[in-house]
């Protein structure tokens, strides 16, 4: 019998246009033609550009009757000198919309591409700080279509790119509230097929962006609601989509989850970003597997600020205790059967320069959510835990 996800389609505004369910990249080309482009510029990831996702994007705008170019240099951790050379192809290939596909990594890549486009500034000065966003010309932006193909940072529903500076070895978060895309095509088929490890650690991105912005110390009860139900989705599914890869159904679940996770950020994040920042910056480590290792340290320090929020989450949950340690219990042992390590040290990471970690992630925009105040002393303390066990 079909499961529910292989058989419902779906189109919703949340709060950007989303064309949900099996097979909706077929009608790639019929979205470019509803936002008015002619050359679509096609970006993703260099380990991407070969598979099925991709191919079947190119298959169908070129059915459209499109002549799509395709841009793939793009890092894991994608850099500024990434963006750089994908705004060189479009402007060479005069190309007026751009078609995000892959992971977080393309998705940020990507939205910076377009923004970056038809700016004049540099792309750093639109770092996420104070009221830097209002510095973008949003006379001629780029229109924007996201596929995600992992179900992990939610990125096409999000307003802002993670992008390195290699100059100063640090990831920003570069924003503005139009770089959300203008339509996402949410195919769960385009996710099947991942790799167990790359499920798992993607995955637990999502895990992280929904349980930091629950925990957030702002007021925003919608997102905090998104948040919830996303962390039950992710409970429920993430370990089967993890186990078999073609699960459509998991699959499906998943993909909703990040992007609910996403939606969810709006609220604020925490001490799981921002040490994950500079530790990815620095050691161009997966931000998924950083947060994956981080968050029950994080959780445990940030406890005693949030204990009542957590005992809700624990019986929302469904967890045999209703406090922060059955939370924490549950994500390592979620972590443990995802097999994902539980130190920064097991991740294979060395020689990690932890003050200055610590003081880079006191000023990482992420930082300001935390339920208690980060500062380089207390992130310190908690770097420790997550290296030494």
């Amino acid at each position: 019998m079909p499961t529910y996800a292989q058989t419902v389609t779906a189109n919703w505004s949340f709060p950007t246009s989303v064309r949900f369910g099996i097979g909706r990249i077929a009608e790639l080309a019929v979205v470019v033609k509803e936002l008015g482009a002619k050359r679509p510029l096609v970006i993703t990831d260099s380990g991407l550009k070969s598979l099925p996702p991709v191919l079947s994007a190119l298959d169908a705008l070129r059915a459209g009757g499109f002549e799509p170019a395709l841009f793939h240099d793009v890092k894991p951790n994608p850099t500024g000198t990434n963006v750089a050379e994908g705004v060189k192809a479009l402007k060479a290939g005069r190309h007026d919309l751009v078609i995000a596909i892959g992971g977080g990594s393309a998705l940020d890549a990507a939205k910076a591409v377009a923004l970056m486009a038809t700016q004049s500034r540099p792309m750093w000065d639109f770092e996420d700080i104070g009221d830097n966003w209002t510095r973008v010309d949003t006379s001629a932006l780029l229109p924007v279509i996201a596929i995600p193909t992992t179900a992990g940072t939610g990125s096409e529903l999000g307003r802002a790119s993670v992008i390195t500076n290699e100059d100063e070895a640090r990831k920003v978060i570069v924003y503005h509230p139009r770089m959300m895309p203008d339509v996402v095509v949410m195919d769960p088929m385009l996710t099947t097929g991942l790799p167990a490890h790359i499920t798992a650690a993607t995955g637990m991105d999502a895990l992280s962006h929904a349980l930091e912005a629950y925990s957030a110390r702002s007021y925003h009860p919608l997102a905090e609601g998104i948040a919830l139900n996303a962390l039950q989705m992710i409970k429920q599914w993430l370990p089967r989509a993890t186990a078999n890869g073609n699960d459509l159904e998991a699959r499906a679940q998943m993909l909703i989850a990040s992007g609910m996770g996403c939606v969810a950020l709006q609220k604020g994040l925490g001490a799981i970003h921002a040490l994950a920042h500079p530790l990815g910056a620095l050691h161009d480590s997966h931000h998924g597997l950083l947060n994956a290792v981080l968050m029950p340290y994080v959780v445990r320090f940030n406890a005693p600020a949030i204990e009542d929020k957590l005992a809700v989450l624990a019986r929302f949950l469904d967890l045999s205790k209703h406090d922060s340690g059955a939370v924490i219990d549950w994500i390592c042992e979620l972590r443990q059967t995802l097999k994902l390590p539980a130190t920064l040290t097991d991740m294979g990471l060395k020689n990690i320069d932890r003050d200055r970690v610590a003081a880079m992630g006191a000023v990482d925009p992420s930082a300001s959510g935390n339920p208690i105040p980060l500062d380089p002393k207390n992130l310190r303390t908690i770097l420790d835990a997550a290296i030494d066990g």
